[in-house]
């Protein structure tokens, strides 16, 4: 193998970390983002600048700076992996023009309605389209779709645009206290969030975008709650209220949803109150990838959000809303 290309081969895997170094010239942020040990990202650093021959980066005080060398190897690295996407994108779409596959990632909340129903009318002009589904938190999400692995992401908050990412809005709903249905709030038509400073807290695990939105509202509301459970997903929040373990702070559960059912003799049960507070709601969106070729089938699919979605939703937003 030529020396020029053994040290070529050699630089291959690094240029993913060299790339999102160059835009932010911060080693943390970077392996935030690579979703890798702060460590893997300076080793990165420390083998290319050996394999190049010169350094690529000077360190100031706690911060870094791109050498001279790195800043002219940066856009021919970006030139490289942009080209690679797009041979990525054409090849996938060679094997999913048949099958039309389409990756949507999405949080639990979703699955229930509001995805059913987009992908319910994507279906009745395209019946042999494959979606392949992945749910999780917000933040998996969102990496499920800068990675490449998934077309979309819908989740709440809607994914902040950049970096080649576009988003859309497509509704918003309120955010409501979900009380047990014996609790000295629960026939009130609203509540303070102060009103219950001294009550359980039944909360979502880090980086989903209800809990988020949750510990805003209550950091508003002038405190930090007693956490008595963390859960999964929001369901199990709705059991735990029902058992009277504590309170939480989710969106309406819409119809068929079992909310208005109680059991009184097992006294479960439990009731949704509106929250005293302009931020009590959130922002429900789609978000993709700008490329340079874009699959037949996701096109289509992203065509029927951005123009129908809206009034796709209506009626689910009405009735989750409870407005006429």
């Amino acid at each position: 193998m030529e020396p020029d290309h053994q040290q070529l081969v050699q630089l291959l895997p690094l240029l993913p970390v060299l790339a999102e170094l160059g835009r932010t010239e911060h080693m943390t942020e970077t392996a935030e983002i690579l979703g890798v040990p702060q460590s893997t990202v300076s080793r990165a650093v420390a083998r290319a600048s050996a394999i190049v021959g010169m350094d690529l980066l000077i360190r100031e005080g706690r911060g870094i700076r791109l050498t001279p060398a790195a800043r002219t190897l940066l856009p021919y690295i970006e030139a490289a992996l942009e080209d690679f996407q797009a041979g990525l994108d054409r090849v996938r779409h060679e094997s999913d023009v048949v099958r039309g596959r389409i990756g949507v990632s999405f949080q639990h909340t979703f699955g229930e309605a509001t995805l059913p129903l987009l992908i319910s009318a994507f279906r009745a002009h395209h019946p042999h389209t494959v979606f392949e589904l992945w749910q999780g938190p917000r933040d998996d999400c969102l990496r499920q779709l800068a990675n490449g692995d998934m077309d979309f992401a819908l989740t709440a908050p809607i994914a902040p645009e950049g970096r080649g990412i576009r988003a859309l809005p497509l509704y918003r709903e309120p955010l409501r206290a979900v009380l047990h249905y014996r609790h000295p709030l629960a026939g009130k038509s609203s509540v303070r969030l102060s009103e219950l400073r001294h009550e359980p807290y039944i909360t979502l695990p880090e980086g989903v975008g209800l809990r988020a939105l949750g510990e805003a509202l209550l950091r508003e509301a002038g405190f930090r709650p007693r956490i008595a459970f963390e859960v999964q997903e929001s369901t199990s929040a709705r059991g735990l209220v029902s058992a009277g373990l504590g309170f939480s702070i989710l969106p309406p559960a819409g119809p068929g949803s079992g909310t208005g059912q109680f059991l009184p003799e097992a006294e479960l049960g439990l009731v949704e109150v509106a929250i005293e507070s302009d931020l009590a709601f959130r922002q429900i969106g789609i978000a993709w990838r700008e490329r340079s070729f874009e699959p037949d089938a996701v096109r289509l699919f992203r065509e029927l959000v951005v123009t129908e979605g809206g009034d796709l939703l209506a009626e689910l937003v009405r009735a989750r809303s409870g407005t006429p």
